[in-house]
């Protein structure tokens, strides 16, 4: 049921990878030659390295909801095995774990990961809501060093805020006010300047619509939406809906934005739930939206199918599928996932996890293949503060835990995502202007 991916927009930010580590990054194996390599840790073994990627894929509310992450592990341990050697001198094996949107299942997980992998990455896991395992799991000498994670998405404080998580789409909430009243919270705004400078500052007022299955996803775009509105785009109204919807639901949002002759309208829910609501708006002839507006969510084959969704724009943190040629990485991604119609925003974000962890572990592998383990891992995690996937992805301070002000704009036109802003193919706008800094209670 894709219309539960509004989950990604939960991260809002976008994607990235190392450039300190970039030099590293080309390294093969890692360690000499002349090594003779150990099980130096948990999952490792001489000749082998296990990578666990816990998801959301089979659950009958939303089957296969996740599956777009594990198949971007899975094609990046492929491309690793076959074009950089594997990580450490090892063959990376990829175990698989379906939280199934139960949180017992996701903490079942974390711990049989915690007994049999070196790492997690890639994690999608929506009520992973407690994560002593993750945090106490013990390493080879018995020490409760935590099992590294380096997430997708993260939907809940705990995670979110987890010493030994390093998520791809580091957290909007600064986690060192999570305990205060109110909280601090620091993101992007995306291309919120850009449609302000195109139309005008005056211009934009409109339509502002939160997902409302959880809370915390509804809590993730909070920050995000009032960035927005301080930034100068008037709140005309705002809605809460579900991500299963029809699109008969949105008939209210369609006529609100008629009865304020609104000029934007965004959607923090998923792609069907954009979809809907422009069906709906162009059913009832609404005419003077100037600015629909969407992130990462949107970019999917299925928005690009309606041809209601012509004019969207869509930010992500990414770059554009089409733009293997500007980027080497991208292009191994496109091919590792067997092309195009089976890459999604889920997928790259996915397979950029792992090169955040490639990248921490060719740094250390180059002192040995034997001194890799959990604890290095997490203070090299820890000290990566720059951060693009060689490029594909914007950059980020990922030990940091700061969000990327980076974003490529695209529209949608003809069917097709057509890249905007700016207007190099390859290149991001990270303008740290685009961002917002603020205090909310959302606890």
């Amino acid at each position: 049921m894709r219309r539960f991916r509004w989950i990604a927009v939960l991260a809002v930010a976008a994607v990235m990878t190392a450039a300190t580590a970039g030099a590293a990054a080309g390294q093969s194996g890692g360690g000499s030659s002349k090594e003779t390599l150990t099980a130096s840790d948990v999952g490792i073994t001489p000749t082998e390295i296990h990578i666990g990627v816990i998801a959301d894929t089979g659950s009958s509310l939303a089957p296969g909801l996740f599956q777009g992450n594990v198949d971007g592990v899975q094609a990046w341990a492929k491309y690793m095995n076959e074009k950089e050697g594997g990580l450490a001198g090892r063959k990376i094996v990829v175990d698989t774990y379906d939280s199934a949107l139960d949180a017992n299942k996701a903490r079942n997980a974390v711990i049989e990961a915690c007994s049999k992998d070196f790492a997690i990455v890639g994690t999608a896991a929506l009520f992973l809501n407690n994560v002593d395992d993750l945090v106490s799991c013990k390493d080879i000498k018995g020490a409760a060093t935590g099992l590294p994670d380096i997430p997708f998405t993260t939907t809940e404080v705990v995670h979110q805020c987890s010493p030994v998580s390093y998520p791809i789409n580091p957290s909007v909430l600064d986690c060192a006010t999570k305990d205060q009243k109110p909280q601090t919270y620091r993101g992007p705004l995306g291309a919120t300047n850009y449609y302000l400078k195109k139309f005008g500052k005056n211009a934009l007022h409109g339509l502002f619509v939160y997902p409302s299955d959880l809370k915390s996803a509804k809590n993730s775009q909070v920050p995000a939406f009032t960035g927005q509105q301080q930034a100068g785009i008037k709140q005309d109204a705002t809605f809460d809906i579900s991500a299963r919807a029809q699109q008969s639901a949105y008939t209210p949002l369609a006529q609100s934005i008629k009865d304020n002759s609104s000029t934007y309208a965004r959607h923090g829910g998923n792609a069907a739930g954009m979809i809907s609501l422009m069906k709906e708006a162009k059913l009832q002839g609404v005419n003077t939206v100037k600015v629909w507006d969407c992130s990462l969510q949107c970019y999917d084959k299925t928005v690009l199918a309606a041809p209601e969704t012509e004019g969207l724009y869509v930010w992500t943190s990414f770059l554009p599928f089409d733009e293997t040629k500007s980027n080497k990485m991208l292009a191994n991604f496109i091919k590792y996932m067997g092309g195009v119609d089976k890459a999604d925003g889920f997928s790259t974000q996915a397979w950029a996890s792992g090169l955040f962890l490639r990248d921490v572990i060719n740094g250390m592998a180059k002192s040995g293949g034997n001194n890799i383990t959990r604890a290095g891992v997490l203070a090299a995690a820890a000290k990566n503060h720059s951060f693009n996937g060689d490029g594909m992805m914007g950059e980020r301070d990922m030990g940091g835990h700061v969000p990327s002000p980076c974003y490529v704009l695209t529209q949608v036109q003809g069917g097709k995502f057509v890249r905007v802003f700016p207007k190099k193919a390859g290149t991001f706008e990270c303008d740290t202007k685009g961002t917002y800094n603020l205090k909310l209670d959302l606890s």
